[in-house]
């Protein structure tokens, strides 16, 4: 059971909860999951490309077990090449393409599907040239669709909260996160932005004095 190895902790400043392992302790043992960690346990990949590009990977690291965060995409790539030869290998594989399983359709450049995710509906369009490239994507993905009614619960907020009490307090912002999290927003999945997005951050004294404020655009 994961409850023999993980315990969570709770903080005040935030809603969500913070797992480590118990036998190291709060302070040390929290730990990541994602690409990299997949690939600090895996010996070997079973297609030749992505095995290929995941001995490099190490190699060009200088160790067999890789902590370091920036290398994120260079090892979601080498999953991403490891689910495209699979893809292949399953896409010619005799037992699927004989029997029942076969399908008839004439090739077009343009799809589009709709489908219903635990977050909520995604409507994906692609189209492609002639050789397959992808020429065209958009995505509207269910933090997309729910946007506008965000952006009103937050003003719903402010409105009332903000005009009662004449300041933003914590009261104020535990609503307007209530309210932001009622729809569990993904804003790495919703963000399709061009050039740089902007980035404020706050610094705050001992005794909680604003101090400094950079805007990075």
């Amino acid at each position: 059971m994961y409850q023999d190895y993980f315990s969570e902790a709770v903080a005040n400043w935030s809603y969500m909860k913070f797992p480590y392992l118990k036998t190291i302790g709060r302070d040390k043992g929290w730990n990541r999951v994602g690409p990299i960690a997949r690939l600090n346990i895996c010996d070997s990949l079973p297609t030749p490309l992505a095995e290929k590009e995941r001995q490099f990977y190490f190699d060009f690291y200088g160790n067999k077990m890789n902590n370091s965060t920036m290398y994120s995409h260079w090892a979601r790539l080498i999953e991403m090449l490891h689910c495209a030869e699979t893809l292949k290998m399953l896409l010619h594989d005799p037992d699927l393409l004989t029997g029942e399983l076969v399908r008839q359709g004439t090739p077009r450049n343009k799809g589009i599907g709709i489908i219903e995710a635990p977050r909520g509906t995604l409507t994906h369009h692609y189209e492609v040239d002639d050789k397959g490239m992808i020429t065209h994507c958009n995505l509207i993905v269910s933090t997309t669709h729910n946007n506008d009614a965000m952006n009103e619960a937050v003003k719903w907020v402010a409105q009332h909260v903000i005009s009662r009490q004449g300041s933003i307090t914590d009261s104020m912002l535990n609503q307007v996160e209530v309210a932001i999290r009622a729809y569990d927003p993904c804003l790495s999945c919703a963000t399709q932005a061009l050039g740089s997005m902007s980035l404020v951050v706050e610094l705050y004294n001992h005794q909680e004095i604003l101090i400094d404020v950079r805007t990075k655009n």
